[in-house]
């Protein structure tokens, strides 16, 4: 009785150890639900679906700017928020990809308070992501699984290229893609679970890692050569790239991962554990738990570290959670 005592409190003595409840340092508040986020310097920089970019400054925690975007008419006629599906930043200029009418997207650039449109509704393309590879070149993906290289001084596209198995018999629904630190490579994610490296100068898949998530993977991050996902599958799978190991992380109950976000170094990784939208940071070294984020207020889609110390939480909802590990 007194042995199996001990062996409680040392469970329970662990789990406290390695998973220190946190509550936000700060909680920010954008123009509407929150799709994605970014940061630059001392900038954040919010997507959200009431059709804004908002820049909030990192030191003063205030909205500095809103960029913002007309309305469009629905299938019913209404006139409502064009939705921001995300942003990203590059040399001060500011993409993001737009709802626009009949499902398409649309993709605007705001340079020094200019905004100018550069893939349109009448190009017919369903845009659902799109990121800078330099000051004028965009990296975008579809819904139907296909990459886009575009060049921003031409207007015109410098490849495409579907992002499919050697092997499979149709593409995938694309799910998500995330760049490496010099933007040389995109890790593409997608309903099939696998993950698919692009290298974006030769417009190749250079490498397939599958078997893991066995289904849809929701977000992927690339930081220092670790790449971390979050699968409907209720798996978190952490790939290094150096040492060609990986492994899963899964709770005990079933549960749909949302979001997953790695830090500048790859040593922390974090991501959604829970229907209380609880976050768990973790060392992807060790895979012991170290903090557990608490006060989310609805379902994740985004986990930002803007360092080993400090990362951002957004959810469906405008508010977003600001936290520092400590």
């Amino acid at each position: 009785m007194l042995r199996n005592f001990f062996i409680v409190l040392v469970i329970f003595t662990n789990i406290t150890l390695f998973a220190k409840d946190i509550s936000p340092a700060f909680v920010y508040t954008a123009s509407g639900g929150v799709t994605d986020i970014v940061n630059s310097e001392d900038k954040i920089y919010v997507s959200t679906q009431a059709g804004a970019v908002d820049i909030f400054d990192l030191k003063t925690q205030k909205l500095i700017q809103s960029i913002t975007v007309p309305k469009i008419t629905d299938f019913m006629g209404d006139e409502i928020d064009a939705k921001i599906y995300n942003v990203d930043i590059f040399d001060n200029k500011i993409v993001f990809t737009v709802q626009a009418k009949s499902g398409y997207r649309e993709v605007f650039i705001s340079n020094n308070n200019k905004v100018e449109k550069y893939i349109s509704v009448e190009d017919k393309l369903y845009v659902t992501k799109t990121k800078f590879i330099d000051a004028n070149t965009i990296l975008f993906a579809t819904l139907g699984n296909k990459l886009y290289l575009y060049d921003l001084k031409t207007k015109k596209t410098i490849w495409d290229i579907d992002i499919i198995a050697p092997d499979a018999e149709f593409n995938s629904t694309f799910a998500d893609f995330a760049l490496n630190e010099d933007r040389t490579l995109a890790v593409v994610a997608d309903e099939s679970g696998d993950l698919k490296i692009v290298d974006i100068k030769t417009a190749k898949i250079i490498k397939i890692l599958a078997g893991k998530n066995l289904d849809k993977v929701f977000k992927v991050d690339i930081k220092n050569n670790k790449i971390i996902t979050a699968g409907q599958d209720g798996r978190c799978v952490v790939y290094d790239l150096k040492t060609n190991k990986d492994y899963a992380l899964r709770k005990k109950h079933w549960f749909l991962i949302y979001a997953a976000g790695l830090s500048p170094s790859g040593n922390l990784g974090a991501y959604s554990v829970d229907e209380q939208n609880n976050v768990v940071v973790f060392d992807t070294n060790t895979q012991n738990e170290l903090y557990l984020l608490k006060e989310n207020l609805m379902t994740l889609n985004t986990i930002l570290f803007i360092s080993e110390e400090q990362l951002f939480v957004a959810t469906d909802s405008n508010k977003f959670n600001y936290y520092i590990l400590k």
